[in-house]
């Protein structure tokens, strides 16, 4: 369409003639044409069907089949968590003191965890309930919150982690868990067959830790005795190699000769200076008792010098060397008599350990029975389809509207 110029009129009041007429009365005015009407154009339809086809479509089709289709399912609830027996001892008080840490049971409750979704537990449970014909009831009306009939055990176990969720709280160890079925009587028996296995597994951790602390400690007690009976043996060997049976014994036998000698000595000196208050030196007496004397101090000086030099056994072997041997001989044997007194307290401690449950699976909610169907929330799923379709729709129209004004 043309466009229209607008019309003006001459600012000396002149026609077009150019005839003078009269002066105008007000300023000139321009007069623009009208806007056009706004008409549907097509980008607009495009847009249109693309609204209906990305938002209002795929909402209408979650709306018939959560109401119209979609089964109801049931949820059963429970929660436990793993506890250690309460004891006396110093290494279980520490242990305590490291579980209000938080350090205690954290192990033994992630193995619990990770059990609770594993392939395992899955097979356990089937043998007290049927799964896949329970969740495959209605696969023909219900495929989305159903499983195929011919699922194997690993599809088993993917749906397993739909239907079963866990909640875990790692700082007070409690683990929470909601099973979805058809039936709430279904759902109920699923979590106590959780529960049970739960416990099993507890009891199976708890027969290995007693049974694995039971052969160490028995292990311990063997080596110990093998070492004490090790260091007797040589101890007996050392008595009959060198014939003596107590060295420190047989020295201070030695030492109590060396100790009457210096006192006869003493009492020679006495007596020799006695004799000299009284005699001369010319007196035999006096030379007798010089004799005694020299003969005393030689003495000693020879049983000092057998201390150190002298071989005292069959082996020549002198008493600093024999004192060595039977010192490190003697030790050996305190050593090896010490670890033998710990691995039987030891072993005892595992055998008291043995007769108590470490560990136990405290259920503090026990599972529920549903008296209404909660799943599928069918008004929550409308609204998040909708919240992501419009999000999506939104996203793509600003995509199309910037690559049509670039070109």
């Amino acid at each position: 369409m043309t466009p229209v110029e607008p019309i003006r009129k001459p600012k000396d009041g002149s026609d077009k003639s150019g005839k003078p007429g009269k002066p105008p009365a007000a300023p000139d005015v321009v007069v623009r044409p009208v806007a056009r009407k706004a008409h549907v154009r097509k980008r607009h339809r495009f847009l249109f069907f693309s609204l209906f086809g990305l938002l209002v479509l795929p909402v209408m089709l979650t709306i018939i089949y959560l109401y119209v289709f979609a089964e109801d399912q049931y949820a059963s609830s429970v929660a436990f968590t793993i506890r250690q027996e309460e004891t006396g001892s110093a290494s279980e008080i520490m242990g305590g003191l490291s579980a209000l840490m938080g350090g205690a049971n954290t192990g033994n409750t992630d193995v619990l965890f990770e059990f609770i979704q594993s392939q395992e537990i899955v097979e356990r449970v089937a043998q007290h309930v049927d799964l896949r014909t329970h969740y495959a009831q209605f696969w023909t009306s219900d495929p989305v919150f159903s499983i195929w009939p011919t699922a194997t055990i690993e599809d088993l176990l993917w749906f397993w982690r739909r239907v079963v969720r866990i909640t875990y709280d790692r700082n007070s160890g409690l683990i929470d868990v909601q099973v979805r079925a058809r039936s709430p009587e279904m759902a109920q028996r699923i979590a106590q067959a959780i529960v049970l296995e739960s416990e099993l597994m507890i009891n199976a951790l708890n027969e290995a830790a007693r049974r694995d602390s039971m052969a160490n400690a028995e292990r311990d007690l063997q080596e110990a005795m093998t070492r004490l009976r090790a260091a007797r043996e040589e101890m007996a060997e050392f008595r009959a190699r060198t014939q003596i049976v107590d060295p420190q014994a047989d020295i201070q036998g030695r030492m109590g000769v060396l100790n009457n000698l210096q006192q006869q000595l003493a009492e020679a000196l006495v007596e020799h200076d006695l004799l000299l208050q009284i005699t001369n030196e010319s007196d035999p007496r006096i030379r007798q008792a010089q004799r005694r004397i020299e003969v005393i101090r030689e003495r000693i000086a020879q049983e000092r010098v057998t201390f150190a030099t002298e071989n005292v056994t069959v082996l020549e072997t002198d008493y600093p060397r024999l004192l060595a041997q039977f010192e490190g001989l003697q030790m050996d044997v305190q050593f090896a008599q010490q670890t033998y007194t710990a691995a039987l307290t030891a072993l005892d401690a595992a055998r008291s350990n043995a007769a108590r449950q470490g560990f136990f699976l405290a259920t503090f909610v026990r599972p529920t029975l549903a008296q209404r169907a909660e799943y599928p929330q069918r008004l929550l799923l409308v609204m998040l389809t909708t919240m992501f379709l419009l999000l999506g729709w939104a996203i793509f129209a600003l995509i199309y509207y910037s690559i049509r004004d670039r070109n």
